[in-house]
């Protein structure tokens, strides 16, 4: 490239006029390429999340929602919950919104235990197709089901698209081998994945809030999945390593290798990964727990507190009602997420167990306030679910990004599809262990 500039320069005022555009196309595909997989990133995060985000901002309506034959159009968006006890001063709904989490999570948590084992083996196409049409056929279940439980089937398929999604976009991130470009893709898709719970719980809450129902607000949601297969089949370019080979090899002297590893001209590339014997595979994911257990933890306690307790964090003193209570719970918790997950530019952490142990103080204080009752305002209890979104989402961002930086190109699609798992397994722990909370507290006078 050095010998083709200091030709180009060497030639006459007319031949340069001649020559001038030739290399312009070359650095201006190069940029439109890079801008093209940030957008096509950033909008697969925010599609493969937003069905998964609207079932839980949900969750409330779901299980206290009842709607009259002939009237599935003007439901009252802020039904008046069946109480679980009369004499509870919880107001709680039969079922805990646990339920919708594990719903909504469970086929998640099948998925990422299985896809490590052979999911590669899938091209990655049909795997779009089906998260697509789950996400497509998740709302509409939802929509026109007249029992928790048909609506709770809907959940599944929800689960089944943001599962399949997540495995499948992730490990894609393992095929751009620069650094600068491999930052960027998993930067913008955590960002588009924050930016889907911002907007899926806020769209939920906004057009019931108006008075739109339930089940108009999910249909007029159909058009993310097919926005997702847009992005994916026609806004995606090739992988184009971008950078200086200068800034390159810098990046790579900068690493903290996860696990001893041979010389990077050894190194395959990220198709090779299907070969990884077990023992590789095992020795890998050993050396991914020091990112997995932070993440396990941080998950299940933000999570226990999303759907364990912000049903029980109820407020008779203000003017919103129980529904709009939670649903204003679930949006500022996503507006925390969004805000951390799109950081990793200006903020980047590497022990992310300091953000394991906050998560959980948080759980420590939100429980005790459920029993006690201290907190004197929502407003209070507003600010604290917003920082429990920073933490989540900041936990969730930095994790992928250090594994990415510190894994070999022969392991990386490995590593961050197995790496999946960690906030599955911590959100099923928890939603299973809020059942027999939301019925023991719900009993209580």
């Amino acid at each position: 490239m050095g010998g083709c500039a200091g030709s180009w320069r060497r030639l006459s005022d007319s031949e340069r006029e001649v020559s001038d555009p030739e290399p312009r196309p070359i650095v201006l595909d190069r940029q439109g390429a890079h801008w093209k997989n940030a957008m096509g990133f950033w909008l697969l995060g925010l599609c493969n999340n937003f069905s998964y985000v609207v079932m839980l901002s949900a969750a409330h309506d779901i299980l206290s929602h009842k709607r009259t034959p002939g009237n599935e159009s003007h439901v009252d968006p802020d039904p008046v919950p069946t109480p679980h006890n009369n004499s509870s001063r919880f107001d709680c709904n039969s079922v805990s919104t646990a339920a919708v989490l594990l719903a909504d999570i469970l086929p998640t948590l099948v998925i990422k235990l299985l896809a490590p084992l052979g999911l590669h083996l899938l091209p990655y196409s049909p795997r779009v197709l089906v998260s697509g049409v789950c996400a497509a056929g998740s709302f509409i279940l939802v929509a026109f089901s007249h029992s928790v439980g048909t609506s709770l089937c809907g959940v599944v398929l929800a689960s089944i698209s943001s599962g399949l999604g997540e495995v499948t976009f992730l490990s894609l991130t393992a095929f751009y081998p620069s650094v600068l470009l491999l930052r960027a893709v998993i930067s913008w898709w955590s960002s588009g994945t924050g930016a889907a719970g911002l907007l899926g719980a806020l769209s939920y809450l906004g057009l019931t809030q108006i008075g739109l129902s339930p089940q108009h607000t999910l249909l007029s949601m159909l058009g993310i999945p097919a926005l997702l297969l847009a992005s994916y089949f026609f806004l995606l370019a090739s992988p184009e390593p971008q950078g200086s080979r200068g800034e390159e090899e810098a990046e790579r002297a900068a690493r903290q290798p996860l696990m001893s590893s041979e010389a990077p001209e050894q190194q395959s590339k990220p198709d090779s990964s299907s070969n990884l014997s077990f023992h590789e595979k095992w020795t890998v994911f050993k050396g991914l727990l020091w990112y997995i257990i932070p993440l396990v933890l941080v998950y299940f306690a933000e999570y226990f507190i999303n759907q364990g307790l912000f049903e029980l964090l109820f407020f008779r003193n203000t003017s919103l009602s129980h529904p709009q209570q939670y649903r204003w719970y679930q949006m500022l918790y996503q507006a925390g997420v969004f805000a951390s997950r799109s950081s990793l530019r200006c903020c980047r952490i590497r022990f992310t167990w300091a953000l394991a142990l906050l998560q959980c103080f948080n759980l420590a204080f939100l429980l005790v306030d459920v029993w006690l009752s201290f907190v004197p305002n929502i407003y209070l209890i507003f600010v604290i679910i917003l920082y429990e979104g920073l933490l989540g989402g900041a936990a969730y961002v930095n994790t992928f990004h250090n594994i990415a930086l510190e894994t070999s190109d022969k392991h990386r699609e490995f590593a961050m599809a197995a790496t999946c798992i960690s906030d599955t397994l911590g959100i099923s722990l928890s939603g299973l262990l809020a059942l027999p909370l939301h019925d023991f507290l719900c009993h209580l006078s």
